[in-house]
């Protein structure tokens, strides 16, 4: 939630200019060691709003329950007087899911359209001469051979390949055959299926024909002279594959698509960067095909890995509205661009062994009072309150925005509650319950006491991506500052008893100017495709906090007073170092990012999110280049250096074992590079120094300064 505490309702008018605080942002398939899984004839609803049993609920007496979110009063059965973990009778109060705000039910016939299906892959991989130039093909097929035994599944488990360049590749993978067999078709304005048989095959019983068709694929295309891309009419043949069973298709793209449905021209105009007309799709083609497949069970994700312009505006629309991801690697080449290989394939392991849901839906519900109106994230909204979910997975994420429709004066609590119904890969139908229940405060400095700012910059930033598509960047930026400039008002107005001449922030919401700063800097910073692509990481990354860069760690402090204890000075420093599993995880200061705090004397990591820069002064210790980086001294140091090596040395360990320990929350791995003071690779370094000045954007006190004026007017 935005904040954890609700406003009654009549107070709420002078907050809502800037941030309405009815937001959940919901994490559609957490992570939990101890999840409580109950296995029941009957799951518990109230019959009035359908809302499941959970804690919040107050039991009248043993036979009777108050629904927490429509209050309706419901008779408790029978089978519900039962405790399974006491083995109980007669506390119906003690059962697991009235003691846990986050359950899951094995789901009965009741909750089945169909019976559940088994775990489908289908892969659709681009073979143009611009693709296997690349080298993306060997990485992908690698990553899949070392990882076919973890693909999440049972012995159900189905598997298939297309390629496409110009025409569109099957391939038998039919049981005894002595190796895979390819099917071409050259009609591309009017595909069609070669065979049903085979194309869709058991990955246990075919598993050595998978095996060898991976092994075989980066050399089969490898003298091709094909140009062009026909994707549009490749996911077509996808979906007419997958139709029948729905399942989850990856899509692997190098290039703009030239032929067939869906062919794109370039809209990249370099004289009409400022413009909002290529933020949004050249065709609804995609949009169209991901609304069909959203309505068959199939999610799209599409792997972009292109060194030239590839429209991702429109290409998106085919995951967003399927519930798909999108993998973007700009500039890719596994020689020349190892920093992206790298990140590909560290993401491409964690994408195919995490676990996965098939043909999900998600409802939402809360408290009489309060109504949905916006949702944010990537899916099809079948209905006022109910996305439809093809795919899900423990990185998706969604937001969804409410409003206070009526007082909530009469009543001490509000409640939300999230229902996930999906199909797990073993082929298992259950349900995810999430519910939250939040105070209602009738003074607004409860709401800015308890407000979380990264769930309020994170809702902005959406804000922010429609607006820029729908009027204009400069719009959106207006936007952006305008909110914290009505925030800071309503709390003057109304949060504080202190009437100061200076700008007066509430604690919880210190950072948030500098906070939206960094977010304008950010987009203002990207253009093109980098600035699409940054769009969509917002949106399908909803819980992600993407200005990891508010703050920047020091890794070396002085070594200019190089000793023998060293190590104890320089750790003795960081007392509150942690100790996990035998290893020092040491926690060097957080800094203010800004060029003042740099010196020339250290090595200072940034954590950006999705990329990480270790810049290494020009006068840094050579005991920290030696011990840390594997070179005699700066001036040997390479200038694309883009790991750590593993050193056994005392400086190695613990530096890698801080990195690691930032990588854990991690669900994919980040760029890294190694930057010199002396480099041309510096740029990046600095653009993300957020409080410093640039020639189009304030430092962060010209901000706070600006904001200060914007209030007195």
């Amino acid at each position: 939630m935005l904040t954890d505490c609700l406003p009654a309702g009549g107070a709420l008018r002078a907050v809502e200019p800037a941030v309405s605080p009815v937001m959940a942002v919901i994490k559609a398939s957490p992570l939990m060691n101890q999840l409580p899984v109950i296995t029941s004839n009957t799951i518990v609803r109230c019959r009035s709003c359908r809302t499941y049993i959970n804690p919040f609920v107050s039991f009248l007496d043993q036979r009777r329950w108050k629904c927490n979110l429509c209050y309706r009063v419901n008779d408790v059965p029978d089978e519900f007087m039962y405790n399974p973990v006491t083995r109980s009778y007669g506390e119906p109060h003690k059962r697991p899911e009235v003691q846990n705000s986050t359950v899951e039910f094995i789901a009965s016939s009741d909750y089945m359209l169909r019976p559940p299906q088994p775990a489908v892959y289908l892969f659709v991989l681009d073979v143009s001469h611009n693709a296997v130039e690349s080298g993306y093909l060997n990485v992908f097929c690698q990553s899949l051979l070392d990882n076919l035994e973890k693909l999440p599944g049972d012995t159900r488990t189905r598997i298939g390949f297309v390629t496409f360049d110009s025409t569109v590749h099957f391939y038998n993978l039919q049981e005894g055959l002595s190796q895979p067999q390819m099917l071409v078709v050259s009609d591309i304005d009017d595909v069609f299926i070669p065979t049903h048989d085979n194309l869709l095959v058991n990955l246990k019983e075919s598993k050595e024909l998978v095996k060898d068709l991976l092994n075989a694929l980066p050399g089969m295309f490898t003298h091709t002279r094909e140009t062009q891309s026909a994707l549009g009419p490749a996911l077509q043949v996808a979906y007419k594959l997958m139709c029948p069973t729905g399942g989850r298709v990856s899509v692997f793209q190098t290039q703009l698509p030239t032929l067939g449905a869906g062919l794109l021209q370039s809209r990249e105009d370099p004289n009409l960067r400022s413009s909002t007309k290529h933020l949004g799709p050249a065709t609804d083609f995609y949009k169209k095909l991901a609304l069909d497949c959203s309505g068959q069970q199939i999610g799209v994700d599409l792997f972009l890995l292109s060194s030239q312009y590839s429209d991702l505006a429109s290409l998106a629309c085919v995951s967003k509205y399927s519930a798909g991801s999108v993998f973007y690697y700009p500039s890719f080449h596994h020689v020349h661009n190892t920093v992206q290989s790298q990140k590909f394939q560290k993401d491409l392991q964690r994408y195919l062994t995490r676990k996965i849901g098939f043909e999900a839906v998600m409802r939402i519900r809360c408290t009489k009072g309060l109504s949905i109106h916006t949702f944010h994230g990537n899916f099809f909204v079948r209905s006022t309150d109910l996305l439809s979910l093809a795919n899900v997975n423990p990185d998706s994420g969604f937001a969804v925005q409410m409003s206070i429709e009526e007082s909530l004066a009469d009543t001490s609590l509000a409640c939300f509650q999230a229902a996930l119904l999906y199909t797990s890969s073993k082929g298992k139908r259950r349900i995810r319950v999430h519910t939250l229940c939040l105070p209602v405060v009738s003074q607004l400095s409860g709401v800015f006491a308890g407000a979380d700012i990264q769930a309020i910059t994170c809702l902005l930033a959406n804000m922010a991506i429609d607006r820029s598509i729908c009027s204009s960047l400069s719009d959106a930026r207006d936007a952006l500052v305008n909110a914290v400039v009505d925030c800071l008002m309503a709390y003057r107005a109304n949060g504080s008893n202190i009437q100061p001449s200076g700008l007066i922030t509430p604690a919880a919401l210190r950072l948030f100017p500098l906070y939206v700063l960094a977010l304008l800097k950010q987009v203002g910073a990207l253009c093109g495709v980098m600035r699409i692509y940054f769009m969509f990481y917002i949106y399908k990354n909803i819980l992600i906090l993407f200005i990891l860069l508010i703050y920047i760690y020091i890794l070396n402090w002085s070594f200019s007073n190089i000793k023998p204890s060293i190590y104890l000075f320089f750790f003795k420093l960081h007392e509150a170092a942690l100790h996990l599993n035998d290893s020092v995880i040491p926690q060097p200061p957080l800094l203010q990012l800004t060029a003042e705090k740099l010196t020339r004397e250290g090595a200072f990591l940034m954590d950006c999110g999705s990329v990480m820069f270790l810049w290494v002064g020009k006068c840094c210790n050579e005991t920290f280049i030696r011990d840390v980086l594997g070179y005699p001294n700066y001036a040997s140091l390479p200038s694309n250096m883009t790991e750590i090596p593993e050193l056994q040395t005392m400086y190695s360990e613990r530096t890698r074992a801080f990195i690691s320990w930032l990588l854990e929350s991690r669900t994919f791995h980040p760029a890294f590079h190694v930057v010199k003071d002396d480099t041309s690779a510096k740029t990046s370094f600095f653009q993300h120094l957020v409080e410093d000045r640039t020639e189009s954007a304030f430092s962060y006190y010209e901000f706070l300064l600006h904001i200060q004026q914007q209030m007195s007017k």
